[in-house]
């Protein structure tokens, strides 16, 4: 079953890991959000074999500029699934 687990350490400072499980071959986005809902960054966009998987993020945006310390939620897609997480910068 899809599993988007809680990411580890948190609250980090500066690299997190985030983990989830597909149970089969899916196209699979990772995206991380502000709490105002603004894309900060991208760390998954293809086609992923069935497996656990672990990114990790080191707190920085689109343009590798360090974020502020704060809340961040991660969203992962694939297929229908889509799960949401929050997770905590500290700086």
């Amino acid at each position: 079953e899809f599993v988007l687990h809680q990411n580890y350490p948190n609250p980090f400072n500066p690299v997190t890991s985030l983990r989830y499980d597909l149970p089969e071959r899916f196209q699979v986005t990772l995206t991380v959000y502000d709490l105002m809902g603004r894309k900060v960054t991208q760390l998954v966009n293809t086609t992923q074999e069935a497996g656990f998987r672990s990114v990790k993020w080191n707190a920085t945006d689109n343009f590798g500029k360090p974020v502020s310390a704060g809340v961040y939620l991660y969203t992962i897609q694939a297929g229908e699934f889509v799960q949401t997480r929050k997770m905590v910068l500290l700086k």
